[in-house]
């Protein structure tokens, strides 16, 4: 029988491995165990180009070199004896050793008391719950991608993103990438994967590199890896670059960012679009989704324009957040190990690129009535072989998924409009420069106040000294010009004029 041979890549080097197709299986995998350089222990998985996992089996199918499969270790078996042992260590107890002792215990209560009383079967539905969960290392959702779906609990948003840097630092950005990268390689469980499709699913249960592992669940779910020949490795790389260049602010962050890309994706299977439009258009809205708010700084358009920002000159007052967006985006593409459109031909990749500018410039709300009203008047006529009325309903698409959260579960919701009021107060600049303005003139208006009642107090004070003065000057008694004062009663120490000598006049008698 001939032989076949597998190419595969193991820890990023190229391998293959050579066997006939009756080989025996166990061949087959001990062949690959020792290609990974795994133990004995070690959980292998295969993962074709589609990101799928593959059995390692005689029955594999031959590839080429330019679409090897992918080895990897992902775990070790938690049923053996080395791995039980690492881990009652690291749990601090040993789960064999408490299940031994349960049924030790309930051999002791059945053979006093005639029977076993529930409480011991509640704990040992919970010791078998636990081992269950451990046991689940194969697809390692425990350790991420798990999610209690069912639980309801209060979702707040960070309430210090004023205390933040607007940009991601270095060093959060390389720990969100290895999470990530480390994630990456997860099965996502079924309950999940259908949970990601519905308009309920809420986001505030999970962390940034965990959303990152279900965007690119999005992008493979959809077929676009195999269809377009998008390496996995620029995938992971893009979302990478993506995330880094969305900034701490309240809303339009990268959760905001899942949010619509998962509005997005639920719309394309809720509404069976796949069976509508091909994947190029359907790779465009997701993309567009993705990159819709790329370095969005927390300040809108209206704040752009009449701060006269570089954005606003730049783009003319015209949708400037928007183009900057979009031109961010293609500044990500246009790098090789960011470029997942990088197999695609020139054609494609135009009419791509052309569709998420327009995707991305109908999300400034100052067109809503233009787009919605050109929308309404297509529909009694709407046909998906028009490019027109297709284009439209692209933007359309784009706009629900971004005002998507009022069609959300209220305690999903609610967070977010919290974020977008904090984010909207933000930017009011203004109101901080008004206030010490408010208290500059305040202190001028009292410190003019307080000089007033001064003057008028030095005022009252002259005119009460002056009166005082002349009250005074009027009781005393005045000094006459030749400088004797006068005597008491009015009289004058002046002394009066001698009487005149008596004359003897002469009578004619």
């Amino acid at each position: 029988m001939t032989s076949k041979v597998i190419y595969f890549t193991v820890n990023g080097s190229p391998e293959q491995a050579e066997f006939r197709a009756d080989c025996p299986a166990q061949d087959v995998k001990d062949l690959f165990r020792a290609a990974a350089e795994a133990g004995p222990h070690d959980i292998l998985k295969l993962y074709n180009t589609k990101g799928n996992i593959i059995n390692i089996s005689p029955k594999l199918e031959p590839n080429s070199p330019q679409s090897r499969y992918k080895l990897e270790v992902v775990a070790a078996d938690c049923n053996s004896e080395p791995f039980g042992s690492e881990l009652a260590v690291a749990l601090g107890f040993d789960l064999s050793v408490m299940e031994k002792r349960l049924q030790s215990l309930e051999k002791k209560i059945l053979g006093e008391a005639g029977e076993t009383p529930s409480i011991v079967y509640e704990m040992k539905n919970q010791v078998e719950s636990f081992r269950e969960k451990l046991e689940s290392v194969e697809h390692l959702s425990w350790l991420g991608l798990f999610k209690e779906l069912s639980s309801t609990g209060t979702h707040k948003p960070s309430p210090f993103y004023h205390k933040r840097a607007l940009r991601k630092t270095r060093e959060e950005c390389e720990h969100v990438r290895e999470n990530f990268l480390q994630m990456s390689t997860l099965e996502v469980t079924e309950e999940v994967r259908q949970y990601l499709k519905t308009p309920t699913f809420d986001n505030w249960q999970w962390e940034d590199a965990e959303i990152m592992v279900l965007l690119q669940l999005m992008y493979t779910d959809l077929d676009f890896i195999t269809t377009f020949h998008i390496e996995l490795e620029v995938l992971q790389q893009f979302l990478y670059e993506v995330y880094k260049h969305y900034n701490n602010i309240p809303f339009h962050n990268f959760n905001h960012c899942f949010c619509v890309t998962q509005m997005m994706y639920g719309l394309i299977w809720l509404t069976d679009l796949r069976s509508k439009i091909d994947e190029i258009d359907l790779l465009t809205m997701l993309t567009s989704a993705v990159c819709h708010d790329l370095d969005h700084t927390g300040y809108n358009n209206a704040y752009q324009i009449n701060a006269r920002t570089e954005l606003a000159l730049r783009y003319n007052d015209i949708s400037p957040l928007e183009n900057h967006h979009c031109a961010v985006a293609f500044e990500i593409l246009e790098k090789p190990e960011n470029n997942i459109f990088r197999n695609l031909t020139t054609e494609q990749y135009k009419r791509i690129r052309e569709g998420m500018i327009k995707c991305i410039l109908a999300t400034d709300m100052t067109r809503h009535n233009e787009i919605l009203n050109q929308f309404k008047s297509i529909l009694p006529e709407f046909n998906f072989s028009n490019k027109v009325h297709k284009d439209n309903l692209m933007m359309i698409m784009i706009k629900v998924s971004d005002i998507s959260n009022e069609a959300r579960p209220m305690d999903v919701a609610e967070p977010w409009l919290d974020c977008l009021l904090q984010e909207f107060f933000n930017q009011q600049h203004i109101i901080d420069p008004v206030r010490k303005a408010l208290d500059y003139y305040t202190e001028m208006e009292k410190a003019l106040e307080k000089e007033k009642k001064e003057k008028q107090n030095r005022a009252q004070s002259e005119k009460a000294a002056k009166e005082k003065s002349m009250m005074t000057s009027q009781l005393e008694p005045k000094k006459p010009a030749n400088g004797n004062l006068p005597k008491p009663g009015g009289s004058s120490t002046a002394k009066p004029n001698p009487p005149a000598a008596p004359t003897l006049k002469h009578i004619d008698k």
